[in-house]
């Protein structure tokens, strides 16, 4: 059974949530605020398999919550629960180190489908027979979680990471828009929109590229995908 924390301060919707969540196999515990949520999390014995947070709370946010567990190296799947789809609000999320967002009021049946998504990425990560590899000055160490380019290590989101890792290991090759989606959120891709897919690539690109602007490694392939191409150091 999987473990989901659950940070809302609407205790109408978290009624509703934890009867959701428990009537379809998971256990959930709740907290309405950012302390709260803290003192869960940092119970050993209470490890949690994803995390819904909301994002305006009375002592914080969720991109708060959200920003602690990743300086901690826990990869937990991370969910917004958000108000707004701004841009700006999706790109908060994804900087703090969110794997995805749904905007209220959402329907259930949609969030357990992106729950089960992220969980099914989650369980079936798997190591490749080597550890490291290596695309030109790209390396990515698989067991740390860590890439690192002209051995520098990038600062990445987990949906960041994944990203450059599926590019990575399709070097030189063109991943289409539709299996990005397919590989990074759900099998049917109907969850996330192409702005949210454009906002990785750009947030991406500012991290490996020079420049930019006029992108030399991740190269956007009209009409297609997008392609990472190796640069030798």
């Amino acid at each position: 059974m999987n473990h989901i924390l659950l940070l809302e301060d609407d205790q109408s919707l978290i009624d509703g949530l934890l009867y959701t969540l428990e009537r379809h196999g998971f256990s959930a515990d709740a907290a309405r605020t950012v302390e709260e949520a803290m003192a869960f999390l940092h119970n050993p014995r209470r490890p949690y398999d994803l995390l819904l947070l909301d994002v305006t709370l009375p002592d914080g946010t969720g991109f708060d919550v959200c920003s602690r567990v990743r300086s901690g190296q826990n990869h937990v799947p991370i969910i917004f629960l958000t108000a707004s789809d701004e841009e700006v609000h999706i790109i908060r999320g994804l900087d703090s180190g969110g794997d995805d967002y749904i905007t209220k009021p959402f329907k259930l049946g949609e969030l357990l489908s992106r729950i089960r998504a992220l969980l099914r990425r989650a369980g079936l990560a798997s190591l490749p027979e080597d550890p490291v590899f290596s695309c030109g000055d790209l390396s990515i160490d698989y067991a740390g979680n860590r890439i690192s380019l002209n051995g520098r290590p990038l600062d990445l989101t987990a949906a960041e990471y994944r990203l450059l890792c599926l590019l990575a290991r399709n070097g030189g090759q063109t991943v289409s828009r539709s299996r990005i989606l397919e590989t990074l959120w759900d099998s049917s891709g109907n969850f996330v929109d192409d702005n949210t897919l454009s906002v990785y690539i750009r947030r991406l690109r500012e991290k490996v590229e020079e420049d930019p602007s006029r992108p030399v490694r991740l190269v956007t392939v009209r009409g297609f995908g997008y392609r990472w191409n190796e640069v030798q150091p």
